[in-house]
């Protein structure tokens, strides 16, 4: 089914209430995403991994170079793991947009009568929604644009998506692990550096969990306290574990 230009006829009334009126809707939310996957995994893993390290009572050099390496390890599969799922949805929607255009050719009638379902369900009656139908059976492309997000929920998505998604990813990931590396890179004793380390990385996590709190919309303070205990915990558990195996 060739692409083809949908013209939007809109009233000049109702044309010049819309440039009037301007949304402050929030549209980054697949890059926030990538970003709080990526420091969020990237404050927590080479945290509990540095603090065990100092419970076993490995030197600051040691506790960097195993740092420096889990953040590097780290970021590539991360940075993999969002390309390969961005890539799948990609391939899953390519899958379906196929799937639904040769139902659209082999069974038109059955598609229109999923069109007037979908339109039902919002309350409107057949006499109003029997237009939109016909409509929509005139514009092959507007049709399969329609059946993709309101049969199916599908977003066509941006084919820059797996490879911004990797960088994203990856570059909050190193950004991330490098905060709590960086008491170890000036103080030599470990068991000092662990506890500037702690600190500094609590702090993080509360700054970041307070940020992403307010971009997804949570309650900010509620959200910093839980990324921050969770951090905290895993640290403990990292620490505790090397002090019992290593007293």
């Amino acid at each position: 089914m060739a692409a083809e230009d949908i013209t939007i006829n809109i009233e000049p009334e109702k044309q010049s209430l819309l440039n009037q009126h301007k949304e402050k809707h929030f549209t980054a939310g697949e890059i926030v995403r990538d970003i709080i996957i990526g420091v969020s995994d990237g404050l927590t893993v080479p945290f509990a991994l540095a603090a065990g390290l100092s419970g076993a009572n490995a030197s600051s050099s040691i506790v960097l170079t195993a740092g420096i390496a889990e953040v590097a390890a780290g970021a590539i599969s991360m940075g993999l793991g969002g390309y390969l799922a961005a890539k799948s949805e990609a391939d899953h929607y390519a899958r379906e947009l196929k799937r639904e255009e040769e139902e659209i050719i082999t069974v038109p009638e059955t598609e229109a009568a999923e069109v007037a379902e979908i339109l039902a369900e919002y309350g409107i009656e057949p006499h109003e929604y029997a237009p939109v139908v016909n409509a929509l059976r005139k514009r092959p492309q507007a049709w399969l644009d329609f059946m993709m997000k309101f049969e199916l929920g599908l977003e066509k998505p941006d084919p820059r998506r797996a490879l911004q998604s990797a960088f994203t990813i990856a570059v909050s990931y190193i950004l991330g692990g490098l905060v709590p590396l960086l008491p170890y890179m000036f103080i030599s004793r470990a068991m000092d550096a662990v506890v500037a380390s702690v600190v500094i990385t609590i702090a993080a996590l509360l700054i970041f969990g307070y940020a992403k709190g307010y971009f997804t919309g949570s309650k900010p303070v509620k959200s910093a306290l839980q990324t921050a205990f969770i951090g905290a915990i895993a640290s403990a558990a990292a620490f505790g574990m090397a002090k019992l195996i290593h007293p």
